[in-house]
């Protein structure tokens, strides 16, 4: 069931609308009890949902005809009651799967995971008796994503890793600010969390009065993403159709290709990206002694500056590829490509000659559903040409040292960031001001360092903290129990994950 924080937000809401919400998530609960996990739950709920709206959409006012042939369609669902039913959904997804455009996207893979058939027929009455259509975005949103966050919370089904915290992703949006008629790319978009922020911002009235021209092209012109996950792709594709982004005959936005592999040639204005967390590309064969073996992955691309099996690196790299000229770029990367040598040296030399890596945001444990994460956002701005390194500082705020947050009892909250946005000033880099000063303010989180500074420093590490850990010097102000235990957690599955890169490595030799 959900928590109570995810109600209280829904308090507001009139009556019939908590009243689905409830619905919804109790049917969650019943399914449970039968072994269906909460991304299955979302996968079946995404194709009776798709179908139940093709079919308002089909009828007065709007008449729309849309391909979805009649004997696979809803009305073919509601008809059906006990092993009929079950059969017959189970062909309807099979067919539907071949279809083209959006709806084969949907459905893509697509398998009946309940195997009750009196539940099935109780969730398509269910779904039946509302009017999807007339739903607010937000409403049929918040049901989504309030079910797509109990799925990362679910540590068993490993959607964690395709889940980026939202109050993180809401600053991230808020620094960048996009702007409307630009183009928006994610090269590993999970279910779509940034791309339902950037459109959110650009949508809200405070912030643009959009035209009929701009608003369709928001709607439809955007968002360009990858995931290569199936089921993952999926739920993205459907967050976007109901959040009022693409339609039933749009072109499909988000690719199942590998965004690695080459130059699409595509070019956009921002890049806000969480890659995907390990630090190898591999690939899984079937080796000569009939055994599963993994083998590294490197890219091999005019367009990148080294060649790397390093996961991470080749994403800075593409997304480098990806921006335009003036292009902008806000990105999660964990610390190791800070201070990685080799290629990991050679990449932010190159990112800080080429583009201007302005801000670095050092953020916190304890906020990922993939535990033993220590990461950061990396903000630059894409430039021509230059024989001067385009970077001359980078400010840096420290959001790690003796901040402590947990996944349930003391989760991030975007009021948590409002410090770090102020100091950023977005939109008005110009007029920063540092709060570090050492003599007056040796505390201050918020600190440029020089082009110089950093270059000089061993490997061009930008792998860089001046706060004093109290945890370290203070016994009398420890963190609670749970927090300490927590991040004893942190760092043991941390070392496990080097270790295993370790062991890889040399098992690979």
């Amino acid at each position: 069931m959900p928590s109570d924080k995810y109600y209280n937000k829904m308090s507001n809401e009139p009556n019939n609308t908590s009243s689905i919400i409830s619905k919804v998530w109790s049917f969650m609960t019943v399914l449970r009890d039968d072994g269906v996990g909460y991304g299955d739950y979302l996968e079946q709920l995404t194709y009776l949902l798709f179908l139940k709206m093709a079919d308002e959409f089909s009828r007065p006012p709007y008449n729309r005809q849309l391909p979805i042939p009649l004997e696979y369609n809803w009305q073919s669902l509601t008809e059906k009651r006990g092993a009929e039913l079950e059969v017959h959904y189970s062909i309807l997804l099979r067919e539907l799967s071949q279809s083209r455009g959006i709806l084969g996207q949907i459905f893509t893979k697509s398998q009946n995971k309940i195997q009750d058939p009196a539940k099935l027929y109780r969730l398509i009455d269910m779904i039946d008796k509302e009017q999807w259509s007339t739903m607010g975005a937000d409403i049929k949103g918040k049901i989504y994503e309030g079910l797509l966050e109990k799925n990362a919370e679910d540590t068993k089904s490993g959607a964690g890793q395709y889940f980026t915290p939202r109050a993180l992703i809401r600053a991230m949006v808020a620094c960048v600010r996009p702007e409307p008629m630009k183009t928006i790319a994610d090269p590993a978009c999970g279910t779509g969390g940034f791309f339902l922020a950037a459109y959110d911002f650009i949508a809200d009235p405070q912030h643009y009065t959009l035209d009929r021209e701009q608003k369709e092209f928001l709607k439809h012109q955007t968002f360009f993403g990858n995931e290569i996950v199936a089921g993952t792709r999926r739920m993205a594709l459907m967050n976007l159709f109901l959040h009022n982004i693409g339609d039933f005959e749009s072109d499909n936005f988000i690719s199942p290709a590998d965004a690695l592999i080459s130059d699409s040639g595509l070019r956009v204005d921002y890049v806000l990206a969480n890659p995907p967390f390990g630090k190898k590309s591999s690939m899984t064969f079937t080796n000569d002694e009939g055994e599963q073996d993994t083998e590294d992955l490197t890219y091999n691309r005019s367009d990148f500056w080294v060649s790397t099996s390093n996961k991470q690196l080749n994403f800075v790299q593409h997304i480098k590829t990806l921006l335009k000229s003036t292009g902008v770029a806000a990105v999660v990367l964990p610390d190791n490509v800070l201070f990685e040598g080799g290629a990991g040296e050679t990449i932010r030399k190159k990112l800080l000659e080429t583009t201007n890596l302005h801000t670095i945001l050092r953020l916190p444990t304890g906020i990922f559903y993939k535990q033993g994460v220590k990461a950061n956002v990396l903000f630059f701005d894409n430039q021509s040409a230059s024989r001067e390194p385009w970077t001359k500082e980078i400010w840096f705020y420290d959001f790690r040292t003796n901040i402590h947050f947990t996944l349930k009892k003391n989760p991030l909250k975007y009021e948590d960031l409002q410090d770090f946005i102020a100091c950023y000033k977005p939109g008005n880099l110009q007029r920063r001001q540092e709060t570090y000063h050492p003599e007056t303010n040796p505390e201050g989180r918020w600190r440029k360092f020089s082009y110089t500074d950093i270059v000089t420093r061993d490997k061009t590490s930008l792998d860089i903290s001046w706060l004093k850990d109290d945890s370290l010097t203070d016994l009398d102000n420890l963190p609670d129990p749970d927090v300490l235990a927590f991040e004893i957690i942190e760092n043991l599955e941390a070392g496990i994950e080097s270790f295993k890169e370790i062991m890889g490595e040399i098992g690979g030799r």
